[in-house]
């Protein structure tokens, strides 16, 4: 790809432009003097927020729309027979996907700290923005979930740093320019495309070797190291719980609620303390990658540490949605076997009475393949309940349904389905009800509910809330 296709370039229109990606990087070109213009299919709270930046939006997308644009991008999410995508392909002016122009945008940074890892990106990238905001500096962000500080998933900022999560599904991530590449942990998951763990790291080295001035590594991940073996030219940085890594932590204590304190070592040498308001092992690794990446460039400890006890977690990041009834309600993104095992071996030390994993599997190849590993850690809580696949870009051509799950987990409550049908809008809340039901029914107070996922799973944290309000005893 051309990175200097923006070169020259006025009036850029985006297809797509409320979506999650897109947003963000209308934020950015929109701060660097780019005109743009952009159309939706829906009204949304994001399109209200782009208006306000002085955008204008067609809501319906039509061959018109692109009219004036000397570039045109589009989210991933539009069809190939997308009207003002087909005018746009056939106008001869430059067409991009959204990942092919976040790539030429981190080009145009000295400091792209570009955050990758099987799992943990967008608390790691949430957790440097919100460093880099407590400490005054005019960072730009592009993030895979929302982030209160900067009101949403993206910011544009007039200095040279820019945060970006990088994610490695069908190779994404080997688009970018970056300058600080940090690799959270490599694990086999999108086997659907990778096919292979070793397929796996090898696009992890490519990205690696990518950076231009730093690599930020898991020094206690194997995969990790064997995806920079032999890499030279650059600093190598390391950071983990063993006191062999560049970064770590130690005398750590979990306090009460979320609460967790640890000492972060510098080569040896004592930084300071932090004090963390998100729980879990897998948060500390998050904080101590975030630490390396700060102190990379420049940031004083005691603003890292002020950053870090300010971040109360990213949207669906074991987002506290509310207590009804002595029942506290949380979201957590997490479907792969390593994050559920993270999320729920943090929750069930934190003194609830049950803990109820309320959990959508994603993908049938996912489930199929790591069916096994879904088990095991969804016998983790107290109590599971099962929702339907998620079928997203895939068919069941894998005959796997939630049943042959939910018989591995010991008293698994899952509501049997029409195995006849494709998941689809039409029956696909079928069981949300069903569900939400059975746990306002059965819950108790000091319970803890945790909806798990990243399909819509939140949805039933939302109704659970709802019914819990509603009920009058």
């Amino acid at each position: 790809m051309n990175n200097n296709i923006l070169t020259g370039k006025k009036h850029i229109h985006f297809i797509g432009i409320g979506g999650s990606g897109m947003y963000p990087l209308a934020q950015i070109l929109h701060s660097q003097g780019f005109y743009l213009t952009g159309s939706d299919n829906n009204e949304t709270e994001t399109l209200d927020a782009v208006r306000k930046m002085g955008i204008p939006v067609f809501i319906g997308q039509r061959a018109e729309n692109i009219e004036g644009a000397d570039l045109i991008a589009y989210s991933a999410a539009i069809m190939a027979d997308n009207p003002e995508l087909v005018a746009a392909k056939a106008s001869g002016v430059p067409v991009l996907e959204r990942s092919d122009l976040l790539g030429i945008i981190t080009s145009r940074y000295n400091n792209a700290i570009c955050v990758s890892g099987t799992h943990g990106k967008t608390t790691a990238t949430s957790m440097i923005t919100q460093i880099m905001f407590t400490a005054g500096i005019d960072l730009s962000a592009y993030i895979g979930g929302k982030l209160p500080c900067i009101g949403g998933s993206g910011k544009a900022g007039s200095s040279d740093i820019l945060v970006c999560e990088s994610c490695e599904f069908v190779d994404t991530f080997l688009k970018l320019y970056p300058d600080i590449a940090v690799i959270l942990n490599i694990d086999a998951d999108h086997l659907d495309y990778f096919k292979t763990l070793d397929n796996i790291i090898k696009s992890f080295r490519k990205f690696a070797e990518n950076a231009s001035k730093a690599l930020i590594i898991n020094g206690d991940d194997k995969n990790t190291l064997k995806a920079v073996e032999g890499i030279s030219g650059k600093d190598i940085i390391s950071f983990g719980l063993n006191k062999n890594n560049d970064y770590y932590a130690d005398n750590i204590q979990k306090l009460s609620g979320l609460e967790t304190s640890f000492d972060v070592y510098r080569r040896g040498e004592l930084m300071g303390s932090i004090t963390l308001n998100v729980a879990g092992n897998h948060n500390i690794l998050n904080a101590l990658a975030s630490v390396a990446s700060a102190d990379y460039v420049n940031v004083p400890f005691e603003d890292i540490a002020k950053g870090l006890n300010e971040f109360r977690g990213a949207g669906r990041r074991f987002e506290k949605l509310g207590c009804e009834k002595g029942i506290t309600v949380v979201d957590d993104y997490a479907h792969h076997p390593t994050e559920l095992e993270a999320v729920l071996s943090s929750a069930m030390d934190m003194n609830f009475n049950n803990v109820w994993a309320v959990f959508q599997p994603f993908t049938f190849s996912r489930t199929k393949i790591l069916l096994d590993d879904f088990a095991k850690v969804l016998s983790i809580p107290d109590k599971t309940v099962l929702t339907d696949i998620m079928g997203s870009r895939e068919k069941n051509t894998y005959g796997i349904f939630t049943r042959h799950l939910a018989e591995k987990i010991e008293g698994c409550i899952w509501f049997p389905q029409d195995e006849t049908k494709e998941w689809d809008d039409e029956r696909k809340y079928f069981n949300f009800a069903q569900i939400c039901d059975y746990v306002c029914d059965n819950a108790k107070e000091g319970d803890l509910v945790i909806t798990l996922g990243c399909g819509d799973a939140y949805k039933i944290a939302k109704m659970i809330l709802q019914k819990l309000k509603d009920r009058k005893d």
